[in-house]
Parts: C-alpha cells; structure tokens; sequence
C-alpha cells in the first residue's frame, strides 16, 4: 500500500488525535466527579470505588497506549529510543489497565455482585491478557535478548496486525462497557434523555472518533 496516496500526512492527524484524546479524558473524568461523586480505592460510597475503573481505563490505558502506538509518529528522537518509548508507554498503560480492573473486582466483592457476568467483562481480561502476551514478545523480539534481523522482519508485519486488532478490540471493550453501564443506570431510573445520558453517550462518539484517527495516523506517512 502506497501511504502517499492518502494525499495527507499524519502530521495534522495526531493533532486531531491529542484534541480528541484529551477532550476524551476530561469528559471521563467530568462524568465521574460530577455525577459518579468522586473516586477511592476505600470509601462506604462504592460507586466511588467503580468510578476509579472507567478512568483507569481510558484515561490510564486507552489514553496512554495510544501515545504509546503513535510514539514512533510523535517523539523526535532514534528510532532505538523511540522503540523504548514505545515499550515503557505500553507497559505503564497496561500497568494502569490492571488497577483499573481491579478496581472493578474491588467493588464487584464489595457491592457483592458476581463477576464476569457480561460480554464487556470477557473482552477486557482478554484485552488486557493478550495486551500483556504483546508487550512481553514484542519485548523479547525486539529489544532483549533481541530477535536477528531477519526474524524481527518477519514478526514485525504480525507486531502490526496484532497491535491494531487488539486496539480495536481494546475500543469495542470501552464502547460495551459505556453500553452496559447506561443499561444498569436506565434499570435504576436514570432517564435516557439526561443529562448525564446526553454526556455519556457524547463521550462514547468522541472516543470512537478518537479511535479512528488514531488508527488513520498508523498509517499515514509521518510528516
């Protein structure tokens, strides 16, 4: 595939990304602080407890992988530096991701609701799992001990594939869990027409968006 044939490089795009990136973040945490009534890890509140996940989530997973995917777009250094940036973004959301997970256990055995009861649940410890299963051969493959040239030629393409899928996957978890925590909301008596509603499913949209862009700056050639 010819990159050039875009007619764009990914230049402006990544600038699309941050705004919509960080407009992302504070909408989460604007819907967790002004509706949700805050964040702890401890608090007789749960929902204080649950609100860590969502924020955790994106802001410290989504948010950050995604500086991490497009690190070789956006951070001016050597290619070998910017393979290190690449590796410490990814570990340091996957480390975030895990809290976020288990704040949601955290209040699921507090609360004493079941867990991993819905398709939401199921895609995000396979997220996270094969995040890690990622990070851990591209880690081997390419940094330490470090694969020959040859070999890392031929896992770079699957790196690739990989990367983007379990992206997307990472997105439709983010898109299912906004979707799961309305349906719970609306059964509560949350009215589908709120304001809150309006806000959640605006954050939705926006992170799908965000998603997009990201994936269209991968590809694009750098400039």
């Amino acid at each position: 595939m010819d990159r050039r044939r875009f007619g764009i490089t990914a230049g402006p795009v990544i600038l699309l990304v941050q705004v919509f990136g960080v407009t992302a973040c504070i909408l989460v945490l604007y819907w967790v602080l002004h509706y949700g009534g805050g964040l702890a890890f401890h608090s007789e509140k749960k929902q204080r407890i649950f609100n860590l996940h969502p924020v955790f989530m994106f802001v410290g997973f989504i948010f950050l992988a995604s500086q991490g995917i497009l690190s070789y777009k956006i951070v001016p250094v050597k290619k070998d530096s910017q393979k290190l940036v690449h590796l410490i973004l990814l570990g340091l959301a996957i480390i975030l991701g895990a809290i976020g997970i288990y704040a949601v256990f955290k209040f699921h055995n507090e609360s004493h609701i079941k867990d991993m009861y819905s398709l939401h649940s199921w895609l995000g410890i396979s997220v996270i799992s094969l995040f890690g299963l990622q990070w851990v051969v591209g880690f081997i493959a390419f940094l330490y001990p470090g694969a020959s040239k040859n070999r890392r030629g031929r896992i770079v393409p699957w790196h690739l594939f990989f990367g983007v899928f379990l992206y997307a996957m990472a997105i439709a978890t983010v898109e299912t869990g906004i979707l799961e925590k309305l349906t719970f909301e609306e059964i509560k008596g949350l009215n589908r027409f709120s304001s809150e509603a309006m806000l959640v499913n605006s954050t939705a949209i926006i992170i799908l968006i965000f998603a997009m862009l990201v994936v269209l700056s991968t590809i694009l050639p750098r400039g």
